[in-house]
Formats: structure tokens, C-alpha cells, sequence
């Protein structure tokens, strides 16, 4: 059995999978089909769906609704208040539960707090999502997007910090707070060595 923490409030429906050292907040309700990693964090009032996978190490922000067919990997941040969906033209009185569109955030994302993020996408590792993004297609890894609905600004290294590189072309360039080296080429950033 899984040593975790949850609160008085917090409702765990029974089936759900919770690793161990996790912390579970005020009001949080997570659903008997949910998988959530080791040494994850779920704020105040979060809720986590069904159909759901999060892995180790997450920081889910307090008001965050974590819908069926969404896959966090390892390390992804979600900011207070940021949106999921998972239909991508929903209607009250039509039943859609078979057109959930499957959405994946790939390892070291962050999600800015009331970012919202339209199902069917994939985000790739350590991008960036601004605050009060809106992301509707797929990002890159290490991408800095803003905006509605969000463009690429800039690219972030995984230690969080903007690289001083075009959004295009050759280059090279090292974290200022890690001194790792990040290589440009084309429109895809990768680490270096």
C-alpha cells in the first residue's frame, strides 16, 4: 500500500493508484481510475478524472481540473487555475464521451496559472507555457509560448530559464543558471554537449 498524505476533505475514491510521498490537498477529489506518481503534489480543490495518468514529482496548483484522456509525464507544473479540456466542440445536450481527444504533456513542462489548454495537443518536454496561454496545437520541446491564441516567443531551458537564441536558424547557447548548452537547428532546440 502507497504512504501518501490526504487531507480530511480530500476525496480518493476507491481504485485509484497513488504513489507514494504524494500530497493530497483541501477538496480534492480523485477518481477510482486516476494513476498519479510518487512525490506529487494536488492542491486545494483539484480534481483528477478517470482516464488520467500523472507521473513523478508533479505540482498540480490549487482550482485544476485534470479531465479524462490527459497524460502528464514526470515533473510537469500546472499553475493555479489552468484549464484542460477534453472535447474539442462540446455541447450540453449532446453526449460526447466518445470524441474525448487524447492530450499529452510531455516531462518538465510547466503550464502558466489560467492557461488553457485545448485537447488534442501534445506539449513537448520542458516547454513553456505563459500565463493566460491558450495552446490549440502542438508545441515543441523547450518552447516559450504566450499568448492567445499562444505563439513561440523564445525557448526555456529545463532549469526554467528564457536562452538568449532565435526562434529559427543555427546556434548555440548555455543556461545561464545551469550552464548547460542548448543547440539550435532549424526550428528545434536540443541539449548539447
Amino acid at each position: 500500500m502507497a504512504d501518501y498524505f490526504a487531507h480530511d476533505s480530500a476525496i480518493i475514491d476507491e481504485g485509484a493508484q497513488i504513489g507514494n510521498n504524494s500530497r493530497i490537498w483541501h477538496f480534492v477529489h480523485v477518481c477510482s481510475g486516476a494513476k498519479i506518481g510518487s512525490s506529487v503534489s494536488l492542491g486545494q480543490n483539484v480534481f483528477v478524472g478517470n482516464k488520467v495518468t500523472i507521473g513523478d514529482n508533479c505540482k498540480i496548483q490549487n482550482n485544476v481540473s485534470v479531465y479524462d484522456n490527459v497524460t502528464l509525464e514526470n515533473e510537469v507544473f500546472c499553475g493555479p487555475s489552468m484549464v484542460f479540456t477534453n472535447v474539442y466542440n462540446p455541447r450540453s445536450g449532446i453526449e460526447r464521451k466518445d470524441e474525448y481527444k487524447d492530450t499529452l504533456i510531455k516531462k518538465g513542462t510547466t503550464l502558466g496559472a489560467n492557461a488553457t489548454i485545448v485537447c488534442g495537443v501534445t506539449i513537448g518536454e520542458y516547454a513553456f507555457i505563459g500565463a493566460g496561454a491558450v495552446i490549440n496545437k502542438d508545441v515543441k520541446p523547450y518552447a516559450l509560448m504566450v499568448g492567445v491564441p499562444a505563439k513561440q516567443i523564445g525557448w526555456m531551458s529545463e532549469y526554467g530559464e528564457q536562452l538568449d537564441l532565435p526562434l529559427k536558424g543555427k546556434g548555440k547557447t548555455t543556461c545561464p543558471h545551469s550552464n548547460e548548452v542548448y543547440i539550435l537547428n532549424g526550428a528545434s532546440l536540443s541539449k548539447g554537449d
